[in-house]
């Protein structure tokens, strides 16, 4: 067991960091676990359920700390999805997804008929209202039980007094730092006069710590009014954004229901739109279930020829049907995870060939990898899933002046223009195109697993488009191959999007034979790096343990528990 001291704020608050030893074996705990990419963030998470709290209260302390600690998708200038299962009670789930300025339009990357990338992923038109705030509170005034104060204090004194920056944290700002150089107030929060931190050196965030101190105090109105709206505000009249004080106070995150499906027996609640990760995960668990993947064996050609086109089948729907449902009205949901339409699809599955994708007018958006996920389950076994993002890693790279938080960079999540056609052979399609107040589509897929009634599992993971096939696995490993937390988070991934047709195998994951076995059966092969950062939690009811999987591709990340 590695115990880590943590200086400022962690080491005030006594917490012991449990990370998970190399090798397979899951964290432990009893209490209540935390699992994030943050090993700081974590403790602070825990520390909350070992003094009382429960999971929604954990949520908003480890989310807030996030934003200090994880800057690369940690936020509150981003936006994001809570799936909540409660003890006793339904699950719910919140939707903070960031919507589109109120002058927004499907046409406003388009200049002089021609997209502009450029402008449509790394400008000041590419933010979205912010949604983290809202979401957070939203959670906490109706399923929280700690004061609202005490829990974003945790995040303000490591803002204002600094913590120790890691080695994963320092190559990553180091590596954004000529993105940083082309905003001031970038630059200066995020390097030392333009000179890389480097591991063991504090950050300290004092303007970050006074918007926080804002939020602590007034709750969303200290973020969505008042003086932050107003850095905000000026920024964007400043650089040719849109965001106004109007669209910030007019933000309101969404209360909405789960995707529910089920799967060998076991209950699957997941996020519904605008997110396409709750069912997209259903209706590929609803194909899967008609075959025997225990017997064909984890790693199998075979196994991992069923699943491709699982996913492949999955993600034209997602492209074809799925946007804001209070935009588009015709989403049509239940058809698309019952287990009927599933039987259909999986009819033209050949289980010896691969199938061909064929192109139709959809629409691919460039969805970031960059996003981060977290994993928490208190002492009453009420568990949250909760996954947010900036979308780029650290978003638009902007940090608001006097405000010391990053904008997100969500409206390229948008289709890029109606009709548009590029070299690329993308096509901008209705659901959707930007518009004011919309929320756009996301991958984001945080999740809950049940069995008899009673918790078994919290996955979810950052990774794009590849969230969705991620979580997938984790809850095939877990249910179908038997392994623990741990081994299902180690697990080599693999990923199919529809378009482009082939199939992506994380390297060294998988035997040249079965790579070999999956071309002759017809599909294009791609070897790749590390997919997504998966933090997954499985409750062993027998032995009243939490067993936690902590997903060492990332630099940093760790599980807190007791």
């Amino acid at each position: 067991m590695i115990r880590r001291t943590v200086l400022v704020l962690v080491a005030a608050l006594a917490v012991t960091s449990l990370t998970v030893q190399a090798g397979s074996t899951p964290h432990r705990a009893k209490l209540g676990m935390v699992i994030t990419q943050s090993d700081i963030a974590s403790q602070i998470g825990f520390q909350v359920i070992k003094n009382g709290g429960n999971a929604i209260d954990a949520v908003v302390a480890t989310g807030f700390a996030l934003a200090v600690t994880h800057p690369t998708a940690g936020n509150i200038g981003g936006g994001g999805f809570i799936v909540y299962r409660p003890a006793k009670g339904e699950p719910v789930s919140y939707d903070f997804r960031e919507v589109g300025p109120s002058r927004s339009s499907p046409e406003m990357w388009l200049k002089d008929g021609k997209y502009d990338f450029e402008t449509h992923h790394n400008s000041h038109l590419s933010v979205g209202v912010p949604g983290t705030v809202a979401g957070l509170h939203m959670a906490w005034k109706e399923a929280g039980s700690k004061p609202w104060k005490e829990l974003v204090q945790p995040a303000i004194g490591l803002a204002r007094d600094g913590f120790e920056i890691s080695h994963g944290l320092a190559r990553s700002l180091a590596g954004t730092l000529d993105e940083f150089k082309k905003y001031p107030a970038s630059l200066a929060q995020f390097s030392k006069n333009g000179t890389p931190y480097q591991a063991g050196e504090i950050l300290k965030q004092p303007d970050l710590a006074r918007t926080l101190t804002r939020i602590a105090d007034q709750g969303p109105a200290g973020f969505y009014e008042g003086e932050t709206a107003a850095l905000i505000e000026k920024e964007m009249k400043a650089n040719g954004g849109l965001i106004t004080m109007g669209d910030l106070k007019a933000y309101q995150a969404k209360k909405r229901g789960v995707v529910n499906g089920t799967y060998r027996g076991y209950d699957v609640y997941g996020m519904p739109p605008p997110s396409s990760g709750g069912m997209a995960v259903v209706q590929m668990l609803n194909v899967l279930e008609g075959f025997d993947l225990k017997a064909n064996g984890y790693g199998s050609a075979q196994n991992i020829h069923l699943t491709a086109e699982a996913m492949r089948r999955a993600f034209a729907d997602r492209a074809r049907y799925l946007g804001d449902p209070d935009f588009e009205k015709d989403i049509p949901l239940p058809m698309l995870i019952s287990k009927d339409y599933a039987t259909g699809l999986r009819k033209t599955i050949n289980p010896n060939k691969a199938s061909k994708s064929v192109v139709n007018k959809f629409e691919w958006t460039s969805e970031s990898p960059e996003t981060t996920h977290l994993s928490i389950v208190d002492a009453n076994r009420n568990a949250v899933a909760m996954t947010y993002t900036l979308e780029y890693g650290y978003g638009s790279r902007i940090v608001v002046p006097g405000a010391g938080f990053l904008l997100n960079n969500e409206m390229g999540d948008f289709n890029a223009g109606p009709g548009l056609t590029d070299e690329r052979g993308l096509v901008g399609t209705n659901p959707n195109l930007a518009r004011p107040g919309k929320r756009m589509l996301s991958s984001m897929a945080p999740t809950i697993i049940a069995k008899d009634g009673q918790l078994f599992m919290v996955t979810g993971t950052p990774g794009g488009r590849t969230i969705i096939n991620t979580v997938l696995t984790t809850i095939l490993n877990v249910i179908d191959y038997g392994m623990n937390a741990q081994e299902a988070v180690d697990a080599g991934r693999m990923h199919h999007q529809w378009l482009p047709d082939r199939i992506n195998l994380e390297r060294y994951g998988f035997s040249a034979d079965t790579i070999k076995m999956l071309q002759s059966m017809g599909h294009t092969v791609n070897e790749g790096g590390g997919q997504g950062a998966a933090q997954v939690i499985v409750f062993n009811q027998k032995d009243n343990m939490l067993e936690g999987g902590v997903d060492r591709r990332p630099a940093d990340g760790g599980a807190a528990g007791k």
